[in-house]
């Protein structure tokens, strides 16, 4: 059976990227479609597969400015021939759901989420882009957003990595989708014994996580918060510009440190809406509890008063009253009861519940006796007309 992993581009190691490792691990002779390819940011994983890039890849500047390449992204993923491929898993948070798979190929979605900057987080997306993305995104948002929806019927299986984008996929797409939690390394994390003094804030520093959230509210707290995470100079810029003196930023760390305040922290700060969120489950796989906005992923991966706390309300008011509520109840967080909870979202579970869906789509397909997944209808009999009476 050949098998092509399709994934939107590869220029970094993320959430996204680590579930492209674990279908690596499931079918470690697939061939890896993408649209740009950076192979220095990228595991050893994942460059020992044949990788194919798309005609974007030859554009100067696109592995740095690849998202401005967004209108050209379905003529460059409708470029690839996948010819002679049984099996395809698309890997989607951008447009590799768009590929043309073959008649007789089985085509099962992964979905990260239906692109934000076309849907439910468009007009954030355009009120903090430039100004010619602002000019631009109204023109071309329309068609985008048309070839993105017809295109979901080219998936014969949706998969999403949470109940939050399974809910959204039936919005904008109108189909259901199985869930399966994406593959967490928890393993490659671990408790220490002595906590420090410090909150803190992980992941890529990008608007619509809301860390102005955080550093607002521990501008109010006056408590030590520490912020981990590269993103464009002039976010972090914008967020350096209203941090009291209580508030660290370090920047992109290597994965060790990261690791270490992780594992140090009072508590994880999560203030945004995550489609799945892998950081909070790191920082419980590191035994430490997670403040998160109870909203998205998060709901479904922290357990309010038992691995943390979420609250309700998406405003500095809310953050500050959640951690001091955490403050007057932290005694009752049991490292070790945090830490088991987060080990149910380790790379194996993932594996298995991917391979019985893939299973059973290809036992659907195989089963269709016309080799495409279809059971073709009886023959019409001709139409019998009433007999012509005899006068």
């Amino acid at each position: 059976m050949r098998v092509a992993i399709v994934h939107y581009w590869l220029i970094d190691m993320r959430g996204g990227e680590k579930v492209v490792e674990a279908l690596c691990d499931m079918y470690p002779d697939a061939d890896i479609f993408t649209l740009v390819h950076d192979r220095s940011k990228v595991s050893d994983k994942i460059n020992r597969h044949r990788i194919f890039t798309s005609f974007l890849q030859k554009i100067p500047g696109a592995l740095k400015h690849y998202q401005s390449l967004l209108p050209l992204m379905p003529f460059a993923i409708e470029n690839f021939d996948l010819t002679g491929y049984d099996l395809i898993i698309s890997s989607e948070s951008g447009p590799a759901k768009g590929i043309i798979p073959p008649p007789h190929a089985t085509h099962i979605c992964y979905c990260h989420s239906p692109m934000r900057y076309l849907w439910d987080h468009y007009h954030g997306y355009r009120a903090t882009s430039g100004r010619l993305t602002r000019m631009v995104m109204p023109v071309i948002a329309p068609l985008l957003r048309s070839w993105d929806a017809n295109t979901s019927l080219r998936v014969d299986r949706f998969v999403a990595n949470s109940s939050h984008v399974a809910a959204r996929i039936n919005k904008y797409y109108r189909r259901n989708a199985s869930v399966i939690f994406p593959p967490v390394s928890v393993e490659d994390f671990s408790p220490v014994s002595t906590i420090g003094d410090f909150y803190l804030c992980a992941g890529q520093i990008v608007p619509y996580k809301r860390i102005d959230l955080a550093v607002r509210a521990f501008n109010t707290l006056g408590k030590r918060l520490v912020i981990i995470g590269g993103g464009k100079s002039g976010d972090i810029d914008a967020l350096k510009q209203i941090a009291g003196p209580n508030i660290e930023f370090l920047g992109k760390v290597p994965f060790e440190t990261l690791k270490t305040y992780l594992a140090s922290c009072r508590a994880l700060i999560f203030p945004g809406e995550e489609d799945f969120g892998m950081v909070p489950v790191e920082a419980m796989a590191s035994g430490r509890p997670v403040i998160a906005y109870g909203s998205g992923g998060a709901v479904e991966t922290v357990i309010h008063g038992r691995t943390g706390m979420l609250f309700g309300e998406q405003s500095e008011d809310a953050l500050v009253d959640a951690v001091e509520e955490f403050e007057h109840a932290q005694d009752l967080f049991d490292p070790v009861a945090i830490r088991a909870h987060a080990m149910s979202f380790g790379g194996e579970r993932f594996r298995q519940a991917m391979a019985d869906i893939i299973d059973r789509e290809l036992g659907r397909k195989k089963d269709g006796r016309n080799g495409f997944g279809v059971v073709p209808l009886p023959p019409r009999h001709p139409e019998r007309r009433p007999a012509t009476p005899v006068h």
